[in-house]
């Protein structure tokens, strides 16, 4: 009995989904399953698609590493066979839900849970500008709570990991009370969130056993872009120009991580001279806020350090006086609108003593002379950057937490999937 279907890996491919208000009685050698008035109801064995073997450390020292490093694959294949290979459009045709819904929608919300939510965040941006879109992000914990103003033409779209968080499923459920269409960007077949949805578009991370989350993130991101496009290209918002450039920087992305992950020894010793650092401030703005949020929540999560994460132009309205010599800034700056605006925050920081150390394009020069320390990855558009700004503070916030002896794949106080409320 699992709250996931992770754990189950090990002793079997068949399992049964349980319902709310079911049960199952186990005896030797057979199982049958009742409702809440003792009648016996049927059930479907599913066949779970992964493999024991993907749960495996392959050599790494911990499912963490080895899940960062499988990000190219990972985004590989959550785009295979979702772009067409003779015209190049978006194909989510295996989504189960109608494409009409995407050209009448004139608003979505997406409700997410901790790194989930990171990824929606980059996911409003990615909507609103290919797609116009309005988007709403929700915290689940919050929005089951209060007045929801949807209607008709509003989707709902449901980023989970696991696809059984509490949250995340209760204000599903009571947002569905409303009749509005829903849709899940999911990492788990069949799980509880996937069967309530209309549809479900399913990232291809295979399973994620280190407590924090990498590669399901950077595969929300992926998911969420192929959403946007898919929108964009029904609603007529973006030129076949402009499609098929974002179509093949998207293709791009799995050789550029590998250069990013070919270079993590460096990485590595750059971050061992943060692991005695006990507070850390992440600045990012537009599209690199939420990756700023997410580094923040990596560091905090597996290696117990404060960080915490602002927009660059909110600093001043608070952060700024807690900088010193003693507290590090991270600035994630790929060259796009808002980089003069970045320099700017920059200079704020160093004026005031602090350490700023910048996860930058390989090709921008005019970087190394405002920061201490760059970490670089290669260029690519601006709207595609958190794929690659993300892999650097996934490895850093890892090797300062394995440098301090932290338990990297099972952190304090957290779980994988947080099946209670």
């Amino acid at each position: 009995v699992s709250s996931d279907v992770n754990p189950l890996l090990q002793y079997t491919k068949s399992v049964v989904f349980l319902e709310d208000r079911e049960m199952a009685v186990v005896d030797t050698g057979r199982v049958k399953f009742l409702d809440f008035k003792a009648d016996v109801i049927d059930k479907k064995i599913e066949r779970l698609s992964w493999s024991p073997l993907m749960i495996e450390k392959k050599g790494y020292k911990h499912f963490m590493l080895k899940e960062i490093f499988e990000q190219p694959r990972v985004i590989r294949d959550t785009l295979n066979g979702r772009i067409s290979l003779e015209t190049g459009a978006v194909e989510l045709d295996d989504i189960g839900l109608d494409m009409s819904v995407l050209k009448s929608v004139n608003k979505m919300v997406f409700i997410a849970c901790g790194t989930s939510y990171h990824a929606g965040l980059v996911g409003k941006i990615l909507m609103e500008k290919l797609a116009g879109v309005p988007v709403d992000v929700e915290y689940a914990s919050e929005y089951r709570y209060k007045d929801r103003i949807v209607d008709e033409n509003t989707l709902i779209v449901v980023i989970s990991q696991s696809g059984e968080t509490a949250d995340s499923l209760a204000a599903l459920k009571a947002v569905k009370a409303k009749g509005v269409p829903s849709l899940t960007i999911c990492n788990v077949v069949k799980s509880s969130i996937a069967r309530e949805t209309d549809g479900a578009l399913y990232t291809q991370a295979g399973p994620e056993i280190g407590v924090a989350a990498t590669k399901t993130f950077t595969a929300q991101l992926c998911a969420l872009t192929l959403l946007a496009l898919k929108t964009a290209e029904v609603r007529g918002a973006l030129s076949e120009e402009e499609q098929d450039e974002l179509i093949q920087e998207l293709q791009r992305i799995p050789p550029r991580m590998e250069e990013i992950l070919n270079d993590a020894k460096i990485l590595e010793g750059l971050s061992h001279s943060f692991t005695s650092s006990n507070h850390f401030l992440y600045l990012g703005r537009w599209i690199s806020f939420p990756v700023a949020l997410e580094g923040a929540l990596k560091l905090k999560e597996i290696s117990y350090i404060h960080a915490e994460a602002y927009p660059g132009g909110e600093m001043k309205h608070g952060p700024i006086a807690l900088i010193d010599e003693k507290m590090p800034t991270l600035v994630v700056i790929p060259r796009d609108h808002v980089y003069e605006k970045m320099l700017s925050n920059i200079s704020e920081v160093k004026t005031r003593s602090g350490f700023v150390l910048a996860v930058a394009f390989e090709d921008d020069a005019e970087i190394c002379d405002r920061v201490d320390a760059v970490i670089r990855i290669p260029r690519i558009h601006p709207l595609l950057s958190p794929f690659l700004t993300t892999l650097p503070l996934q490895l850093f916030a890892y090797y300062i937490a394995s440098a301090r002896g932290a338990d990297v794949d099972q952190p304090r106080n957290l779980a994988k999937s947080v099946t209670v409320e």
